[in-house]
């Protein structure tokens, strides 16, 4: 088991996250409960960004968990990367320790204001730029994913848990693939076409798609970055992969290699597989890449 930083006990951890994630949970239902009422929009949103909307939610949860972890490990040497805090002209990230928390405070906050269910918050402990414990909450659904040292679950807010994985050894063609609701392109919408897969799954949050697998409503996930547009950030992929991963799946870039933390404006580039099953994932991973190459779609 890996060695957490010094005078942190894992279980204690855990219990003190999950105590933040129900706290979180509250917010994030209240906000959504009032975003019912269109005449509340404008008073919750807190910018004109339609592309990169934030919410009082968005904030307050930020607030609730980075203050909730510095409060209660104040003596911690671990740094915090947040959504939010990023977006400040004065944020300055410490570089110096190795362990770092990642949160995206609410991921899918499109959707989150469209009034879909399909947002999550994610927090993630990063050590070495790679991340070993690993949070998603869904508040619509009561579940709150935990995965550590090769360990995952689901609780519902009463403790019980819920049913979490299941592998299979399906072809591509048959496969149940689950994308973005609000980020697609034309290179994702030609190779999903080139492909064929057997259904296709429509949802907002990461956090939410990469539950889906792990629950086995779907398969794979393929997501695209195009040159000059937007792309995936830490904090939408660190929490999910810690997630997938100790479920049994992976998700790396479209040549197999490992997501890679900590890059420049912390984005997440590229042609990117998340699948159920990390034993079918290269060969996955060569098959779509065979495609792409076939039909021309991009150029890698």
């Amino acid at each position: 088991m890996l060695k957490l930083p010094f005078g942190v006990n894992i279980n204690s951890l855990i219990d003190d996250i999950r105590t933040l994630s129900w706290e979180a949970a509250d917010i994030m239902l209240y906000y959504s409960n009032l975003l019912k009422d269109l005449d509340n929009k404008d008073k919750i949103l807190q910018n004109k960004n339609n592309d990169d909307p934030v919410t009082i939610a968005d904030l307050k949860v930020n607030e609730l968990i980075i203050q909730g972890i510095s409060e209660k490990y104040s003596n911690v040497s671990w740094g915090i990367l947040s959504e939010e805090n990023a977006k400040l002209e004065s944020f300055k990230l410490d570089k110096s320790s190795d362990w770092l928390w990642v949160l995206d405070p609410l991921d899918g906050t499109k959707d989150f204001v469209d009034g879909t269910n399909d947002y999550a918050m994610h927090l993630a402990l990063n050590y070495n730029q790679k991340p070993i414990l690993g949070i998603i909450l869904i508040p619509e659904r009561e579940e709150l994913w935990i995965a550590y040292d090769n360990k995952v679950w689901c609780e519902k807010r009463n403790g019980s848990k819920k049913k979490t994985f299941i592998q299979n050894d399906k072809k591509l063609v048959d496969m149940t693939l689950v994308t973005s609701k609000n980020h697609r392109n034309n290179i994702l919408e030609n190779l999903i076409e080139k492909i064929g897969f057997k259904k296709r799954i429509i949802m907002g949050s990461i956090g939410c798609k990469l539950a889906s697998i792990v629950r086995g409503e779907s398969d794979l996930y393929i997501t695209s970055t195009v040159s000059g547009g937007s792309s995936p950030k830490d904090w939408d992929f660190a929490a999910p992969e810690a997630i997938l991963n100790a479920a049994g799946g992976a998700i790396t870039n479209v040549y197999n290699q490992n997501l890679s933390y900590g890059n420049p404006n912390f984005e997440q580039r590229g042609i990117l597989v998340a699948s159920n099953n990390i034993s079918k994932h290269k060969s996955l991973c060569l098959e779509i890449k065979r495609i792409i190459d076939k039909y021309n779609i991009c150029s890698l």
